[in-house]
């Protein structure tokens, strides 16, 4: 069983930064692509941001230039630094992960639990 446990969320106003983390544990022999996706009441989940293995990372349009998404393998970690924050980044935040439990089992999809971000004055 593998678990996604985000943290970092919360209140921020317009043009502040948070950072937001998201730890993967339990049987894991390999992560692909990790990432981030976001929810606004009455809108699909969006990804925001990804990164492979291979640190090749991909932004939505609308975060491209303030939200860096990074990495750290020995820790089975990913951030979301965001920065410059927006209204319209308010959303639940959900990290997602590519994991393959054994050498010898493919890669399955694991979700978060989510982690609320608003951005407000």
């Amino acid at each position: 069983q593998v678990q996604l446990v985000e943290s970092g969320g919360g209140l921020v106003q317009p043009g502040g930064s948070l950072k937001l983390s998201c730890s993967a544990s339990g049987s894991i022999f390999s992560i692909y692509a990790t990432g981030w996706y976001r929810q606004a009441p009455g809108n699909q989940r969006e990804l925001v941001a990804a990164v492979t293995s291979g640190v090749n990372t991909n932004y939505a349009e609308s975060v491209n230039g303030r939200f860096t998404i990074s990495r750290d393998n020995a820790k089975n970690t990913v951030y979301l630094q965001m920065n410059s924050l927006k209204h319209e980044d308010t959303a639940v935040y959900y990290c997602n992960a590519d994991v393959q439990i054994t050498r010898a089992t493919r890669y399955n999809d694991y979700w978060g639990q989510g982690t609320q971000v608003t951005v407000s004055s």
